[in-house]
């Protein structure tokens, strides 16, 4: 029995998985439980390099095409594995080039260089017409928020929308921040609700180039604009609110009293901040180095725990902590449904490889909220203490308001590219 099946009888105790090896041997692994996964490695080679290093190599190979799903997907593949405890796999070997992937990626989020630029280059500024393909009509490219739960996810992003507005707190003729304002949709919708004249900063290009012709074309330049701005170079201003959404896993695990200093700056007196992003229940150390590479360099998802004493630190008190644990595993459920269901189509804009690239990402993605401890976290900071309500009643109260403005909001116009 080769050194890959034993890794992988150790790993399956549960479930249904068929291995077929490049030499040809088949076993059977699981407990015969669910639906019948058949995974075939092309490649002896493909079975050496995942043995020594899954984390990287798993991905790796299944999208160059060396590790093949022949019956169900990518997404039973994962969900499974993880199901059982992929811990469990370690050996000797790849438990030290695991250590490896955490040094390396410390070390790298400790150096003087600033690659922000590039790392948000490197997914966002991809053709528009992939987003187009699994995004909803605003583009919003974060975690949906499912409440009342059921609700597809057109309808679910714009709950997050209200639900972060909710909390924001924003008034009429207020200026607001958006750190991270991605293809436009959260400031527009905070203008058109609000009466707040919003300001958006991206690294993106692309991003860039979208904001503006969707804020023009629905007559808002004069109180939506967007720059190509890093936040650590802002000076001399001031903000009532800032929000910020999806944008601080790439922050970088060295930099948080850094933003979170900048954003005491940033913010008036008397201003409300909201900030949304993907952590974990504990202190991760490093992100899985096939994402790393291939989708989100530099990101990094901190635990709560991580995050506090920047904000201490910055002076900014707490106010109000929201934890949502499975909102982000049905949005991206939604998300690959979409892009698979549209395969042909991403495959004529790229390739098949980076089909089976992104395929991978979702996938991953998913059952990392599902199986490893990722949240979502949405934290309310202020500096004076009577800025935000003492009870949060006010969230459903300012809720119940929003939804009554967009039975009035004209119709979003399909984003153009």
């Amino acid at each position: 029995m080769s050194n890959f099946l034993g890794m992988l009888r150790q790993l399956v105790q549960k479930g249904n998985l068929k291995a077929i090896l490049a030499s040809g041997e088949q076993a059977m692994l699981g407990d015969g439980t669910g639906e019948l996964v058949v995974l075939r490695t092309a490649d002896e080679a493909a079975e050496k390099a995942i043995l020594l290093d899954p984390g990287l190599k798993f991905g790796e190979m299944y999208v160059e095409g060396r590790l093949v799903v022949e019956q169900g997907t990518i997404f039973d593949v994962i969900a499974l594995m993880k199901a059982n405890g992929l811990e469990k796999a370690a050996t000797a070997g790849n438990v030290t080039t695991a250590l490896l992937h955490v040094a390396g990626q410390q070390i790298r989020a400790h150096l003087p260089v600033n690659r922000n630029r590039h790392n948000i280059a490197h997914h966002y500024d991809l053709d528009g017409r992939l987003f187009d393909l699994f995004l909803d009509p605003d583009w919003q490219y974060s975690c949906a928020y499912f409440d009342p739960p059921g609700i597809g996810l057109d309808e679910a992003q714009l709950a997050k929308k209200r639900h972060i507005a909710a909390k924001l707190l924003p008034e009429p003729g207020q200026t607001v921040l958006e750190v991270g304002s991605g293809w436009g949709g959260m400031a527009m919708y905070l203008a058109e609700s609000s009466g707040v004249d919003v300001t958006g900063i991206t690294l993106s290009e692309e991003q860039l180039r979208v904001s503006v012709g969707r804020a023009e074309k629905r007559g808002l330049s004069g109180r939506v604009r967007f720059e190509l701005q890093d936040y650590r170079k802002m000076e001399n201003r001031r903000f009532d609110r800032i929000v910020s959404v999806g944008m601080f896993e790439h922050v970088g695990m060295a930099n948080y009293r850094g933003f979170f200093a900048k954003m005491a700056h940033l913010l008036a007196p008397d201003g409300v901040m909201v900030l949304h992003y993907i952590g974990q229940a504990e202190k991760p150390w490093a992100t899985n180095p096939w994402i790393e590479k291939y989708i989100f360099p530099g990101g990094y998802m901190p635990a709560l725990s991580e995050v506090m004493p920047a904000i201490e630190k910055a002076g900014l008190a707490v106010r109000d902590v929201e934890v949502l644990p499975m909102h982000y595993a049905h949005t991206l459920r939604a998300w690959r449904e979409r892009f698979t269901a549209r395969r042909e189509e991403a495959i004529r804009l790229y390739d098949e490889r980076f089909f089976r690239m992104w395929e991978f990402y979702l996938a991953a993605s998913e059952t990392a909220f599902l199986y490893d401890r990722l949240r979502i976290f949405q934290i309310q900071l202020s500096r004076a203490d009577g800025a935000v309500p003492y009870t949060r009643n006010y969230i459903a109260e300012r809720e119940a308001a929003l939804r009554a403005f967009e039975k009035t909001r004209p119709p979003l116009e399909p984003v153009e590219f």
